[in-house]
């Protein structure tokens, strides 16, 4: 696995920025890691979802100023998830227990 520095650094990143093995990641100090991986022990699971949520929130607005790259119609993800078994249900007038 080799890491492949980031074309084009962020000036408002503090941390460089690197693809290692097809995922992003910033080097960033070993005490720097240490504060946050304390900090993450110590907080409240509230401040914890907020924070994931912001996370969530800041890498989907960075993948779209990025023009969606990997990003695939509705129908080849539907295939890709169900294995190539598309399935359609186009009218349910009754389910059944076939337990019983």
């Amino acid at each position: 696995m080799t890491a492949q520095p980031a074309s084009h650094p962020d000036p408002d990143e503090p941390y460089e920025v690197i693809h290692l093995g097809g995922e992003t990641a910033a080097i960033v100090p070993l005490t720097e890691l240490r504060r946050l991986q304390a900090v993450a022990r110590r907080a409240p699971a509230e401040l914890l979802e907020e924070a994931e949520i912001e996370a969530t929130l800041a890498a989907h607005r960075e993948w779209a100023a990025a023009g969606r790259p990997g990003a695939v119609s509705h129908d080849e993800a539907m295939t890709e998830l169900l294995a190539g078994e598309m399935v359609t249900i186009e009218r349910v007038d009754r389910i059944t227990d076939a337990r019983h």
